[in-house]
């Protein structure tokens, strides 16, 4: 993780509480659909969405958040059916599955603290870049540009 002040303001008290909310949201979630894969990007999809009009900062980490868990969503949902192919079919445990499962459990540990840091250190109004989605949430999520001649709002692409 990188910590960079990428933004030409800090943000304020609303906007780091939104923007810490964007990996809370998916830590809560993951209590009640820890068996579903689909349930915390569901959830990060409906956040992300829904605070598409608020600031850059709260936009960029709600962006970040929603890149990560589609990921991890990628990631578990291919453990789930394997398991599941294991429990009702005719695959067995092989050492190739083993090797999986335990480095989606890995992956899972490591995200779950990020998340939390993340979550923590945005909340205070520092802006947390992970490595690869970092990158990739720069790409998608720019900044509003405004036309103060106008005083419309519109996104920069």
């Amino acid at each position: 993780m990188n910590t960079r002040n990428t933004f030409s303001y800090k943000p304020e008290e609303h906007e780091a509480e939104k923007a810490s909310n964007s990996y809370l949201m998916s830590l809560v979630v993951l209590i009640f659909g820890l068996p579903l894969p689909i349930v915390n990007l569901i959830a990060s999809i409906i956040f992300y969405f829904a605070n598409q009009k608020e600031s850059h900062f709260v936009r960029w980490h709600c962006t970040q958040a929603l890149l990560s868990q589609f990921s991890l969503f990628i990631i578990n949902t291919c453990g789930f059916w394997w398991t599941i192919f294991i429990v009702f079919g005719t695959e067995k445990v092989s050492t190739i599955y083993l090797t999986y499962i335990i480095t989606i459990i890995i992956f899972n540990i490591i995200e779950f603290a990020a998340t939390i840091f993340t979550a923590i250190q945005t909340r205070k109004g520092f802006h947390i870049e992970w490595w690869i989605y970092g990158s990739l949430t720069d790409l998608v999520c720019k900044p509003h540009k405004v036309n103060t001649s106008q005083n419309i709002v519109s996104n920069n692409k």
